[in-house]
Parts: C-alpha cells; sequence; structure tokens
C-alpha cells in the first residue's frame, strides 16, 4: 500500500481504492476502474480557471442589531448581514459590499460627511483556531477602501454600538464594547488614537451617540439607564438621567436628538422622554406613546419624528410638540420594527426583527424590499430549470426566490422547523424535510400541501428526487433512508424500502444518473451503497464503482475527498456540490468559508480559491441550473449569499 507523504492519505491500486483518515478513523474511498493504473496521490491538482465574486446578499441583520439602517446619498441603502456590509440601489437593483471585516458585523455608524463609513465586529476564530480580536474598521463608502482600522487588542468581546461625532467636523468616534464592563471608548480615529475611556455599566448598553451641537458630549442607553459623558481632556465625567417622579424604565432603548439639541428617548415602558438640550432632566412626557418597547427613533429633516414600536409594530408620526400626527403598522409576518430612518422623497426605511427591510410613507402601507430568514439555515435546492432557488430554515419558513429579482417568489410558513429541500426534477413539487421527522411536498406554483408524511422522529437531513423522478429517497437522524415511489408526477407516494445500515446519522445522499442507485455518507464517517428500488445494502464494490452519480453532494468519496484540509475533523466541511458541467466543485465549512475547486476533486488538500463573507458555519452550497451563479447558506448568520461564477 502506497502512503503519500500526507500520513492522512494511502492508496491501494491494486484493490483499487484510497484511503484517509478523519480524526483518526479510516475513510475507505474506492476508484473508477480507468483510475486504477494512473492514479497517483502525489499528483498536484490544478486551482480552477473560474472565480466566484459575490453578487447578491440575501437578507438583513435586525434581529439583534439596532440603528443599522441608512440612506447614503449615492441613492444607496446601507446595512450589514453577516459579514458583509452591504450597499443597496433599489432602483438599479444593483447591490455593492464591502467585505473587510472576518466575522459578524454587529454596529454601523456614518460620518457627517455621509460617506466615511465605522463598523464594528465580534471577535472571531480564524481557521486553525486563532482569536481574531474585535475591532472597528473605517472605511470609504464609494471606493470601499479600508481607511482605518481602530481597536485591535483593545476590545474585548464585541464592538456594539459606534458612532461619529457631529459638531467638530466629525473628527470622533465613539464605541462600546460588549464586554463585563461595556468600556465607553472615544478616539481620533484619522491618528488610530484613543483619547479617553470608562467603563460605562454592568449592563446592557444599547446606544451611544454624540451630541449633534457638542463635540464633548456622548449620550448612553441601555438597562435602566440614561448617561450623558462629558469628555474633558482624557477623561470622561458621567452624569446620569434622572426620572425624578417618572417611573424608571427597565430599558432606554433607544436616543435621538430634536433639531433644538433636545435629547429624545424610548422605552420599554413605551414612554418617549423629551430631555432639556445637553441636560440631565426630563422636560416633556409622551407617556405610553406605544404599547410595549420604542425600538427606533427617528428625526425627519422637517423635525418631526417617528417613533417604530416593538411589540405593537407601529409606526407613529409626532409633530413638533410631540402630537400623534399619523401611524401606520408593520405588517405581523415581517416582525416588529428595529430600525427606522429617512429615505428618498420623504419615504421611511424600516428594519425589522425578522430581518426584513420595507419602505413606505404615512400613512400607506409598507412593502418589503429586503427579506431574510430569520433563524438557522441548512435547507436549498436549485431550480431544475428556472432561475430560482428554494430554501428553508428552523425559523419554519420556507422560501422560493428568484435569482434576477431578488425577492421571493412565494414564501410559505410551516409547522416545523425547516432542515433539507429537494426539487422534483419535473420542478412541478418541491419536497421540505424537518426537524422532527415529518417531510412535506409542496406544489411549486401555487405553495399548496400535496402531500405530507413522517418517518421516525429525528432530523430529515436529506431529501432528494432520483433523476427520472419516480422515487424520493428521505435521509434521516435516525440511521435510515427511506424510499418513495413517486406517482402522478410528484403528487402520491408509496414507501417501497428502507435502507438499513449505518450507525449513526445520515448526513448527505446522491442518485446515480440511471436512478438505480443511492449512495449515502453517514455521522460516523461511512460511505455505504444502496439498490434503490428495494433499499438493499450493496456490499460488492464493483457494482458500484464505475457508476455515474447524477448530483456530487455527498462530502466523502473519491472525486470529492482532496476538499479535506489537513487535520480536518469530520464536521469541518457541511456541504459539497458539482457544477451541472462537472468542471467545478464547491464545499461549504465551518468557518465561513466557501471554497471553489476543479472538479474531480481527488489528490489530497486539493488548492481552492476561497471566499469569504459569511460569518458562521457555511450549511449548504448548490450551483443554478446553468452554472452560471452558486448559492451558499449561512447557519447561524441566517444569511443567503449569490455568487457569480466568473
Amino acid at each position: 500500500m502506497k502512503r503519500s507523504p500526507s500520513k492522512e492519505c494511502a492508496v491501494n491500486a491494486e484493490d483499487g481504492y484510497v484511503r484517509m483518515f478523519l480524526r483518526g478513523r479510516p475513510v475507505t474511498m474506492h476508484m473508477p476502474d480507468q483510475k486504477r493504473d494512473s492514479y497517483s496521490l502525489d499528483h498536484k491538482g490544478a486551482l480552477p480557471a473560474h472565480k466566484l465574486k459575490l453578487q447578491w446578499v440575501y437578507g438583513y441583520r435586525g434581529r439583534d442589531c439596532r440603528s443599522n439602517l441608512y440612506l447614503l446619498p449615492t441613492g444607496e441603502i446601507v446595512y450589514f448581514n453577516a459579514s458583509v456590509v452591504v450597499l443597496y440601489n433599489v432602483e438599479e437593483q444593483q447591490q455593492r459590499h464591502y467585505l473587510g471585516h472576518n466575522d459578524d458585523v454587529k454596529c454601523l455608524g456614518i460620518h457627517p460627511d455621509m460617506v466615511t463609513i465605522a463598523t464594528g465586529q465580534v471577535a472571531g476564530t480564524s481557521k486553525d483556531g486563532k482569536l481574531l480580536p474585535p475591532h472597528v474598521r473605517v472605511w470609504d463608502s464609494v471606493s470601499l477602501n479600508t481607511l482605518h482600522v481602530i481597536g485591535m487588542g483593545v476590545f474585548d468581546r464585541a464592538v456594539t454600538c459606534v458612532a461619529f461625532s457631529k459638531s467638530n467636523g466629525g473628527a470622533h468616534l465613539c464605541a462600546v464594547d460588549d464586554a463585563n464592563d461595556h468600556i465607553l471608548s472615544v478616539w481620533n480615529w484619522q491618528k488610530e488614537k484613543q483619547l479617553a475611556d470608562v467603563k460605562c455599566s454592568n449592563d446592557s448598553v444599547l446606544a451611544a451617540a454624540f451630541h449633534p451641537m457638542d463635540a464633548n458630549l456622548i449620550v448612553t442607553c441601555g438597562k435602566s439607564h440614561l448617561n450623558l459623558w462629558t469628555m474633558d481632556g482624557n477623561t470622561l465625567t458621567k452624569r446620569q438621567g434622572l426620572f425624578e417622579k417618572n417611573e424608571k424604565p427597565k430599558y432606554v432603548l433607544c436616543v435621538a436628538f430634536a433639531e433644538n439639541g433636545d435629547t429624545i428617548t424610548g422605552d420599554s415602558s413605551g414612554n418617549i422622554f423629551v430631555w432639556a438640550k445637553g441636560g440631565n432632566r426630563i422636560s416633556q412626557v409622551v407617556a405610553r406613546a406605544h404599547e410595549g418597547g420604542i425600538f427606533s427613533l427617528c428625526v425627519l429633516k422637517d423635525g418631526t419624528l417617528v417613533s417604530g414600536g416593538g411589540k405593537d409594530r407601529r409606526m407613529v408620526l409626532w409633530d413638533h410638540d410631540y402630537n400623534k400626527q399619523s401611524e401606520m403598522e408593520v405588517p405581523e409576518a415581517f416582525g416588529p420594527v428595529r430600525a427606522v430612518t429617512e429615505g428618498k422623497q420623504g419615504e421611511l426605511l424600516v428594519g425589522t426583527t425578522k430581518n426584513t427591510v420595507l419602505t413606505g410613507s404615512f400613512p400607506d402601507t409598507l412593502n418589503p424590499i429586503v427579506q431574510g430568514h430569520t433563524d438557522e439555515l441548512w435547507g436549498l435546492d436549485i431550480h431544475p430549470s428556472m432561475e430560482q432557488f428554494v430554501t428553508c430554515g428552523q425559523d419554519k419558513q420556507v422560501h422560493l426566490w428568484d435569482t434576477n429579482s431578488h425577492q421571493p417568489v412565494w414564501s410559505k410558513t410551516i409547522e416545523d422547523p425547516g432542515r433539507c429541500a429537494g426539487f422534483h426534477p419535473s420542478g412541478a413539487v418541491l419536497a421540505v424535510g424537518t426537524m422532527t421527522g415529518r417531510w412535506l411536498v409542496l406544489d411549486a406554483d401555487t405553495r399548496d400541501l400535496v402531500f405530507m408524511h413522517t418517518d421516525g422522529n429525528e432530523i430529515i437531513s436529506n431529501i432528494k428526487y432520483s433523476p427520472d423522478g419516480n422515487f424520493l429517497a428521505v435521509g434521516s437522524h435516525d440511521n435510515f433512508v427511506y424510499i418513495y415511489a413517486v406517482m402522478e408526477n410528484g403528487k402520491k407516494y408509496s414507501r417501497v424500502g428502507k435502507c438499513t445500515g449505518h450507525s449513526s446519522f445520515v448526513t448527505h445522499l446522491d442518485w446515480s444518473v440511471d436512478s438505480q442507485y443511492i449512495v449515502t455518507n453517514s455521522g460516523d464517517y461511512e460511505i455505504l451503497f444502496w439498490e434503490a428500488s428495494s433499499g438493499k445494502h450493496v456490499t460488492s464494490m464493483d457494482l458500484v464503482r464505475n457508476v455515474e452519480w447524477a448530483t456530487s453532494t455527498c462530502v466523502l468519496g473519491f472525486s470529492v475527498f482532496g476538499v479535506w484540509p489537513d487535520g480536518a475533523d469530520g464536521t469541518d466541511i457541511n456541504a459539497v456540490c458539482r457544477s451541472h458541467d462537472s468542471s467545478l466543485l464547491a464545499s461549504a465549512d465551518d468557518f465561513g468559508k466557501v471554497h471553489l475547486f476543479s472538479n474531480p476533486c481527488s489528490q489530497p488538500r486539493a488548492p481552492s480559491h476561497t471566499y469569504g463573507g459569511h460569518s458562521s458555519h457555511v450549511t449548504n452550497v448548490a450551483f443554478l441550473h446553468d452554472d452560471s451563479h452558486l448559492i451558499s447558506t449561512g447557519g447561524k448568520d441566517t444569511s443567503i449569499l449569490q455568487w457569480v461564477v466568473t
């Protein structure tokens, strides 16, 4: 048996297999007969001729971030999702992307020049387990060039608030670190020099802003506090906001400034408090302006105020004296208000906690312009002939997306968290597997429920129709694969077999081109083969070693094992996908990266082009039916990225 220089692979030409080791476990992969004589582990794989370019980011991070939606003079709206800051021109349906961050972006501040932007990120980990420190990046929104990197090694956990000063030409930048003491720091950002820092609060700090008329005054708010900080040299002195006869709210959720310099706050009890200019006393109260918390306040150019509600999802317009002028409601499907900002020609832009951005004006309806998932996302499949793809997530949402308009063709709420999806080859129906063992079939045009069944009570990790459309394979975390005969173009199903033999949960499966065989991977790195019509385990490798596979989504196998990095844990690669012309192989890894390899990928540690953008494990990848684009899904970051194959 010939071992390669890499301790992790060995080849047996006589029996025609390569063996690699994952966490010390041997994984045996049989090669096609035509490779037996010529195959060598020492052959160097080549980089693919193609590359990827990020074209579109679906979704917006509203579920746990604030004040992160603005209109720029370029006509673009700016917001972030995962580790990408998106500049989106709605009219031209174009996005540009700032890709300087290497992990979740948590906050965004716009300089008074309306060109310079500061964004803060969490602490990340690099591929080799090194800590990537949290920091702020200051960049130019026209050129997308990074101008300054601030606070490397100073911030502890995550930068959750960032703001430029207003009255001194924006010379200063303040930031709040999400560490135990919630340190507030002030920087000369052009010199990348810290001017002052102070322990802000034991409790969470939700917002920080410079007073628009006083460069030495910063207002912070959060859990049961409003603090005014005066900067003198390199010291910050605190005055607490006094609630006096007013009940102290659990949280002061947001802060804005009136034209005359008054500070305005919204709190968790639904009150708007007005604090006289630069002072720490309340001069006016709008009690119970909302039912439940006020998540966002925005002073419009004409000096009127808009407040956005959490629980009641209401948007209310107030005049200069805080009398109610008008109101409208965010539709329930899009969730509570998270961020409000002024858009073009008196339109409002509204970000919601369900990761949607809407636009509209009083008293009309609000229409979504950005939509996304709100919980962990694994399910993805490509329409067999149209420029569409389907995603399903643990938020119980199934979305059918159009890759040109970047909007959902339709969305459907299902009863269980979704985990996987698969189109019938006709495109007429699609199957969705859930976290509970239930799987359902939806009409791809009408989204009507066509069929529903339950197999076991574990996660359905994979669901795939055979290329001829006559069978459906359902892979489960209960270690079995259930096989169904498909009738009436996907409207009727009857079980014909059950594949029994894995000793761990099924993770991936592929069909042979002739719909005769299935290959599966499992959680303990087994590769097993099955007769589709009966579910019988195929033990003779000579029967299957030359089989052509219709898809290549199994992460273990002779044609894909080069995607595994040195010293990999068997869970480091979540998904692979071969392009339809068989020239490319994409992989999704646990480090937020999408990789592009040449296919087949049968040399150890093959070279790849590597792309960031996701900020947590990438859960799935798929090429569009014509290979023009690649779609990738993020787990915890809930984002969908659309890449052009160039």
